[in-house]
């Protein structure tokens, strides 16, 4: 894929994650520099390899965006880790390239005393991992009075023995509990970062990924994105678009309310009419997701991204658009987004019926808010797209709703426990 570089692939999903709850992935980062460095201790890694590590060490606490307690770290970390340990392991399993690593994730807190009992590849590095974030948690917490004696003397028993040698070795060979008080470290990750070499296909499942955890906040901001996907995706064959611009189209599709993971819920969800000042909030969604994919992504689909609420008679945002200013494939997402927002459910309304969207679509249509070869198309098969829609969508969402079942049988084993 010429559309994204590997590096940016995380760089992306990290700043992402950063929009929902930066402090989360501030100390994914950090947990993960000391990974690295422990590897880099230990010998025997090809940079790609660490650079793997890396990322999913920075991600360890993907599954946390799911809980209910995202904010309280300790809570999460130590009180009760194992149903964000278990849900970032199904998010990895299910929708990531990486997925014989998933399971580290899942053993992350687990204590070195049964870990060694596991016939697991990658259980040595589940161990380092542990040690790694608990290093963090704690030296945050005690600050100066930070002592490595309280790990030593656990070791054998909750933490393993090698990890603990490692991390020693590390702050003498690279000082990386001071690099990260200063925040030097955050050079020597992007470094490594580098390294990182994902394929076409690795990158499309990345990307996928990252429209999944758009449901951390509710599953019908997934469900939203699939079927404007779908939309955009049957608007634009049926519109003759070349095969590269039906790939840009699919990505921009894909992402196209990325930016909507910074609108807080209570927001996103309220069951009344927003404010002037809400509505507002939520039009930053536009000028946030073009920020996150500025210089990452082609500028061709960020352009995409930056147009879905733009208006063919320049009462869009936030450029306030018009017709000759825009390429189809930002003219088909804008009709796509809007027959989406109709379709579905919305918190203070009930989805509208296909007499209710066509009259609407048409109406608009007639005012030239819409492309009138997307808006003819789209009227024409209107029954032909909405059955092809709910039959990918229904596909697409097959995964998600399993990952989340699996997530929520295990949750509620841990509960009864």
């Amino acid at each position: 894929m010429k559309y994204i570089h590997s590096k940016d692939i995380f760089l992306l999903m990290r700043d992402t994650l950063k929009m929902i709850d930066r402090r989360a992935m501030d100390h994914g980062s950090r947990v993960a520099y000391y990974l690295y460095k422990m590897l880099e201790c230990r010998g025997g890694y090809e940079k790609f390899e660490l650079a793997d590590l890396v990322f999913l060490a920075s991600l360890h606490d993907i599954g946390a965006y799911k809980t209910e307690n995202l904010k309280n770290l300790i809570g999460y970390e130590c009180r009760e880790p194992m149903p964000h340990a278990t849900y970032g392991y199904l998010v990895f399993k299910h929708l990531s390239p990486i997925r014989e690593l998933a399971a580290v994730i899942l053993y992350h807190h687990t204590d070195y005393s049964q870990l060694e009992k596991l016939n697991y590849e990658y259980k040595d590095i589940a161990a380092f991992l542990n040690l790694a974030e608990k290093v963090d948690i704690f030296s945050g917490a005690m600050k100066d009075s930070f002592d490595m004696g309280l790990f030593r003397r656990q070791s054998g028993t909750v933490f393993s023995p090698e990890a603990v040698e490692l991390f020693e070795k590390a702050v003498q060979t690279y000082d990386i509990l001071n690099k990260v008080n200063s925040g030097e470290y955050k050079a020597e990750l992007l470094e490594i970062v580098d390294y990182m070499i994902f394929n076409n296909e690795d990158k499309k499942k990345f990307l996928e990924m990252l429209m999944y955890c758009q449901g951390f906040k509710s599953e019908k901001a997934v469900v939203d994105t699939v079927t404007c996907i779908c939309i955009s995706e049957i608007l634009g064959q049926k519109m003759h678009l070349s095969e590269l611009e039906l790939e840009q189209l699919y990505y921009g599709s894909l992402l196209h309310d990325i930016g909507m993971l910074a609108i807080p819920r209570e927001i996103i969800e309220a069951p009344r009419k927003l404010t002037a000042d809400e509505y507002e909030k939520v039009k930053m969604h536009v000028h946030l997701g073009e920020k996150m994919l500025n210089n990452r992504m082609a500028e061709e689909i960020v352009k995409i991204v930056a147009a879905h609420h733009e208006r063919c008679d320049g009462s869009g945002y936030p450029r306030r658009l018009r017709g000759t200013q825009m390429n189809h494939s930002q003219e088909i997402i804008q009709l796509a987004d809007t027959v989406t927002a109709l379709w579905g459910q919305r918190a203070y309304r009930a989805p509208f019926d296909k007499k209710e969207v066509l009259s609407l679509i048409r109406t608009e249509a007639d005012g030239g808010k819409y492309s009138k070869a997307a808006v003819k198309i789209f009227l024409d098969s209107y029954d032909e797209i909405m059955e092809k829609v709910k039959k990918r969508s229904d596909e697409i969402m097959v995964t998600y709703r399993k990952l989340n079942q699996q997530y929520n049988q295990v949750s509620g084993r841990l509960k009864e426990e």
